[in-house]
């Protein structure tokens, strides 16, 4: 009992792992990491600094959004601090009665702080104002309106990119979590269901896909993701796709196919990832964005076929039915791509029958009486 669940479990740990091993996850994302980059590489990215800026993630935004305004407004409030202190307007300092600051009730770092918030936010309390005592002064409070509005555009600018980036758009476009392989017209297909959640159309759509796996060369070489196109078809064709309804993307399993050599019983024995794009541009914002999902052997059903998601209501319009979307039913199918092109009647289950070798022929000599028509 023990060496079975000692075996279970190893079983289970084995199937986590090459569940986990895919280079593209089921919502776009690419488990990828680099090493051993230059320290001198890493200028790049600093040079590039607005693409950097729109990249990163949400949070390091909002920690520079807050850094940026706190720090300056703090480096200007010592700045204050310091013409105060040079024209003797603090109270430790006891200036005269009939002593002219340069800044108003600017007596103390506080007050320089609260001064340099209010200049750089144009608020404008009124407790506190600008003289002409210091030429300094309107100087400095020139270049904190300048540099308080640069930081007022750069901050806005980064929130807003990231706000509209593409790839917000395509969390709208959802795949099946299954990929099926079953006949279609005459042919044997491995069938994917793509889904636009939203009513606006995406313009000039195309899709395509790659299939990663290890292979090794004659030469002995081993070749890590080695990519294999694979081309979809839907029934109104490749490209321009009409894409106001769920369609079902069709890869055609021929002798070309890198899955022709596949059967029922050995698809999930393999080591491969099938890597499904989306190109498109929305039609609302004009912006072009791409879609990725992946389907690993395991999640590829061999003999079975979508649910029918599209009908008409008796008031005329069309109803797409979600969910359907990823439900499957079985239907006939050959166990194996060769099979299917290869062997007469092996398309479906056979009508015409086979010979069985399991049968035996035996002859009888006296037959029985039969009914003649």
């Amino acid at each position: 009992k023990m060496s079975a669940l000692n075996k279970r479990i190893q079983d289970y740990m084995l199937e986590r792992k090459r569940r986990q091993t895919r280079l593209v996850t089921k919502d776009g994302r690419c488990n990828i990491e680099y090493g051993n980059i230059k320290y001198s590489t890493h200028f790049a990215f600093l040079v590039d600094f607005w693409t950097t800026f729109v990249e990163i993630r949400w949070r390091f935004v909002l920690f520079i959004f807050i850094a940026s305004f706190t720090l300056s407004w703090f480096i200007f409030g010592l700045l204050w601090y310091w013409i105060a202190r040079s024209n003797g307007d603090l109270a430790w300092q006891e200036p005269p009665s009939d002593h002219i600051p340069c800044v108003d009730n600017v007596v103390g770092l506080t007050t320089a702080f609260l001064y340099s918030l209010e200049t750089q936010q144009t608020i404008g309390y009124g407790g506190r104002a600008i003289t002409a005592e210091c030429p300094g002064a309107v100087t400095l409070v020139i270049i904190q309106s300048l540099l308080g509005a640069v930081i007022n555009c750069f901050m806005c600018g980064i929130i807003l990119s990231k706000i509209s980036l593409p790839k917000k758009r395509a969390k709208t476009v959802t795949f099946s979590e299954m990929a099926v392989i079953s006949p279609r017209n005459g042919t044997l297909c491995l069938s994917i269901r793509v889904a636009n959640l939203r009513k606006t159309l995406m313009i000039g759509s195309q899709i395509y896909g790659k299939l990663l796996r290890t292979t090794t060369t004659p030469d002995g070489e081993t070749i890590i993701m080695d990519q294999v196109n694979i081309d979809f078809l839907v029934d109104a064709g490749k490209d321009n796709l009409f894409f106001v309804t769920p369609l079902t993307l069709h890869h055609v399993i021929d002798k070309s196919s890198p899955f022709f050599d596949m059967a029922v019983d050995t698809l999930h024995d393999k080591e491969f990832e099938l890597v499904v794009f989306l190109d498109g541009t929305a039609e609302s914002t004009s912006s072009s964005f791409q879609v990725r999902t992946s389907f690993i052997p395991q999640e590829i059903m061999w003999g079975y076929n979508f649910l029918p998601i599209i009908s008409k209501s008796k008031e005329g319009k069309y109803r797409v039915d979600f969910s359907n979307f990823s439900k499957v039913v079985p239907v006939a199918t050959s166990h194996c791509a060769y099979c299917y092109h290869n062997i007469k009647g092996h398309h479906l289950h056979s009508r015409t029958g086979q010979d069985n070798p399991g049968f035996e022929v035996i002859e009888i000599d006296n037959p029985p009486n039969v009914t003649k028509m």
